[in-house]
């Protein structure tokens, strides 16, 4: 008995630290299960669509549509959940992106996939707002961070396995065939991390966390009344990461193209999946540590260093023509995470607390509507040659990184909270 006592008392302080409990256990669930049947189908798409008869433009639309649909329901869908709660807002979030994955299956040919893609292929930015609002509803001041943390961390479990399991898929079934049957795996999941997301998450309607604190705001529904509550260093920061997100998304849809297709050594589709496993085991080892040294420090060191690593995969990429070449770059663009979560802890302390949700979906609106153009300049760029395509985003995440390190700000953890 007293051994149980030691291992349930041993057991409790780990979810403490690590920010666990009812609602955050079951939001991660949700994030497993969707994850995974997303990524199994989502990374390949760039290929389904080669196999389905697009063309380079198709690949930069649906990079760019990606982007602009993200963009476009950030705020309504941090605004809905604001308004009707996080449990409501995602059952509504994950029937649509069902739909999707429906539409996809039923119909194989590339204008469907982005018909498809306009209800699926943004569901984690738009659930993005209403689950960063859920961490800030249910967790004390201090164990937010780690919220967000575990939140980021337990999303590279399916971006790490998914992607293996699609290049099995494809393996087996080829490249038309594989994929299809990835997204049938997709609406399964997804029905499933419905019914468990429904049964475990609290309802929130009330606005009321289980830290105690009370909304008795009314949301903003605005977007420009909402943007003059935004404070200059939010601003500041929202600059930076567009520019960021320029060197990231400008080559993003062609990583996998240079991978399989173009480089002189071509890896196969299951290569790939390890490469992508690689990048999500990366950033997995440095999520706590770094998560637990941003509670005790000032968070712009980590968010620059953030930048930095995103700025010099392209460069990288470039110069990686072989599949040991590639782990490399793909070690460097786990890195990349190094301080995500702390950026995105950093958005919400910036926000205001009746309206965090659709200030998240505000900042993301703002960004996003802009780097949309970046995917399909991107694929002009790559029709050039894929050097110029590459060596324009590294070009980007230098004025974004040196902007950040002269003009960012971050926010010091309270004394109370060290």
């Amino acid at each position: 008995m007293a051994r149980q006592e030691r291992l349930t008392s041993r057991m409790s302080r780990i979810s403490g630290f690590l920010a666990l409990q009812s609602s955050t256990v079951g939001l991660l669930a949700m994030v497993v299960l969707v994850g995974m049947g997303e990524r199994m189908a989502e990374r390949f798409m760039p290929i389904y669509l080669l196999a389905l008869g697009g063309g380079a433009l198709a690949i930069g639309l649906l990079q760019a549509m990606d982007n602009l649909l993200s963009a476009l329901y950030s705020f309504p869908g941090g605004y809905l959940s604001d308004r009707i709660g996080t449990k409501r807002s995602l059952l509504f979030f994950n029937l649509v992106a069902m739909a999707g994955f429906a539409l996809v299956i039923l119909i194989p040919s590339w204008q469907a996939v982005l018909a498809g893609a306009v209800l699926f292929i943004s569901w984690s930015s738009i659930s993005l707002p209403a689950t960063m609002s859920l961490m800030y509803k249910v967790l004390p001041q201090d164990k937010r961070t780690m919220g967000v943390t575990m939140h980021s961390l337990v999303r590279r479990v399916p971006m790490a396995l998914g992607p293996i399991v699609g290049g099995f898929f494809i393996a087996l079934w080829g490249e038309r065939e594989g994929i299809r049957l990835a997204f049938l795996a997709a609406l399964i999941l997804s029905a499933v991390g419905l019914v468990l997301q429904q049964r475990l998450l609290a309802d929130d309607r009330s606005g009321s966390g289980s830290n105690g604190e009370t909304c008795e705001l009314k949301p903003e529904k605005n977007p420009v009344k909402l943007f003059r509550l935004m404070t200059p260093a939010m601003k500041n920061l929202l600059v930076s990461d567009i520019l960021i997100r320029f060197c990231e998304q400008i080559p993003y849809a062609f990583v996998v193209v240079w991978c399989m297709k173009t480089i002189a050594a071509p890896v196969s589709a299951v290569q790939f999946g390890i490469l992508t496993t690689i990048e999500m085991a990366t950033a997995v080892v440095v999520y706590i540590p770094v998560a637990y040294l941003a509670d005790k420090t000032e968070k712009k060191p980590f968010v620059l260093m953030t930048f930095v690593f995103f700025t010099l995969f392209p460069l990288l990429l470039l110069y990686s023509r072989s599949f040991e070449w590639l782990i490399a770059a793909f070690i460097l663009r786990g890195l990349k995470e190094f301080g995500e979560p702390t950026r995105k802890s950093l958005i919400m302390d910036l926000s205001p607390e009746n309206c965090r949700a659709g200030m998240f979906g505000l900042y993301y609106l703002l960004r996003d509507v802009v780097v949309s153009l970046a995917a399909l300049g991107g694929a002009f760029l790559w029709q050039i040659n894929p050097a110029a395509n590459f060596i324009t985003a590294f070009v980007f995440g230098i004025f974004g990184t040196v902007g950040f390190l002269i003009w960012g700000r971050g926010i010091p953890i309270p004394e109370t909270t060290r």
